[in-house]
């Protein structure tokens, strides 16, 4: 016999999508230009690659 469970998913409203998706967007550009303007150069050079190949001028 094998036990199976099932995940429950509350639907969201349109203003909670809304403000998940605006908290998103916040957190990934804060990141972003984190990572950007460090001026510590081990932050700028542990995520230089991935910021040219994004289109992100760094220097």
């Amino acid at each position: 016999m094998t036990n199976t469970t099932t995940a429950t998913t509350i639907p969201l409203s349109l203003s909670q999508r809304v403000i998940a998706g605006a908290v998103a967007l916040l957190l990934g550009l804060v990141l972003l230009g984190g990572t950007g303007f460090a001026g510590d150069f081990r932050l700028h050079n542990g995520a230089h690659d991935t910021r040219h190949a994004m289109g992100f001028p760094c220097h």
